[in-house]
């Protein structure tokens, strides 16, 4: 069976009234494929979002399924008095047999998601009322998660914003060098070295667990085409208990500079303070009712922490043959982690002010 045949049928899996007209790729995610899928219906076409599952990084799929299925239905249920509520969480398709995924014969997960229309997600952010929007909507994606019942989510990856794990995956890497591109990126080696003390210092802060999306980037959050408003979260692959801060610092991470996350000229990469502040105010506008002071004393250090995380991942994948991520390039997983690392560097020429910037709005 071809490819596209191989969507054609999980697509059909699916509960969706119609015939399928087209199944074309969806999407810049890394990790899982995904699709745009339309059947004619009732004279009309209609959308969804197919995705098979990446068994390579999601070792167990049925434990990760259970969890979206939690998720979106406790989701659905806190905005289910809002007008609009079809647009503003994930509803999740089952089979025709009943199910929340379909397994195909080759063992593939798939899933299928509502399509929301007049809506969309950006690489890079353009504006502060982007970022304002986008932050405010991941703070309320963790406000709404915070009254979820036991029993605890599934860990989908775990460890995966273990920053001290990220460290050891990356000296393994170093000295396995199983790609021969040490050699390529050694100053960025140096800079992941010299930095190593401050892998652990979320881990001992002892701060509260929450549940948490765990890969915030601007992408992941749907922009309403009108109002431009912050209406949907997506990408639930990795929701799971985990810090606040975590996804507050990927937030800093990709909203922050006007970048894309690959970008090979490293004089468009830096944090722009106005960015830096529309997000502290978007995050605090709908998380702050519920965060610790300890954890909103360690705000700015979030954003340093995840993006340099962020970027000894991307080395460390680099390092061992681009084995993790997808890539569309020769060097690109080097290329996003120098600008992970450039990003570092201008959170830290900036620090200062951006505590301040912190203590004055949570005062």
């Amino acid at each position: 069976m071809s490819g596209a045949d191989r969507v054609g049928a999980a697509a059909r899996q699916f509960a969706i009234d119609g015939e399928l007209l087209r199944a074309e790729p969806f999407g810049s995610g890394h990790i899982n494929d995904t699709y745009r899928v339309t059947f004619a219906r009732g004279g009309a076409a209609a959308s969804y979002v197919l995705q098979r599952i990446n068994r390579g990084i999601f070792k167990k799929p049925e434990a990760l399924m259970e969890n979206v299925q939690r998720v979106t239905a406790h989701l659905a249920a806190q905005v289910a008095d809002e007008p609009d509520r079809a647009r503003r969480a994930l509803t999740l398709i089952e089979t025709r047999d009943g199910r929340g995924w379909h397994v195909d014969e080759e063992g593939g997960y798939w899933r299928v998601f509502n399509f929301i229309p007049g809506a969309r997600s950006y690489d890079a952010v353009e504006s502060t009322a982007q970022a304002f929007e986008a932050a405010r909507a991941f703070g309320r994606f963790q406000q709404m998660l915070a009254s979820l019942p036991a029993p605890r989510l599934h860990e989908t990856i775990p460890g995966f914003h273990n920053t001290p794990k990220r460290l050891t995956a990356l000296l393994e890497a170093i000295a396995a060098d199983k790609a021969g591109r040490a050699r390529l990126a050694q100053p960025e080696i140096d800079f992941a070295l010299a930095r190593a003390p401050m892998t652990s210092v979320l881990l001992a802060a002892h701060l509260p667990e929450r549940v948490t999306h765990n890969d915030t980037k601007l992408n992941n959050v749907l922009l309403d085409d009108a109002t431009g408003e912050g209406i949907c979260v997506m990408d639930l692959d990795t929701t799971m208990p985990g810090l606040g801060l975590n996804d507050f610092g990927d937030m800093v991470r990709t909203m922050t500079s006007p970048a894309a996350e690959d970008e090979r000229d490293l004089a468009n990469v830096g944090l722009q303070p106005e960015m830096f502040e529309a997000v502290v105010r978007g995050y605090l506008s709908t998380a702050g009712g519920f965060l610790s002071k300890d954890e909103t004393a360690l705000l700015a250090f979030a954003g340093k922490l995840i993006t340099f995380e962020t970027g000894i991942r991307f080395l460390a994948d680099y390092l061992n043959g681009d084995s993790y991520l997808k890539v569309h390039r020769e060097g690109q997983n080097l290329d996003r982690c120098r600008t992970q690392f450039k990003l570092v560097k201008s959170i830290e020429r900036q620090e200062e002010d951006m505590q301040r910037l912190v203590e004055r709005l949570t005062a």
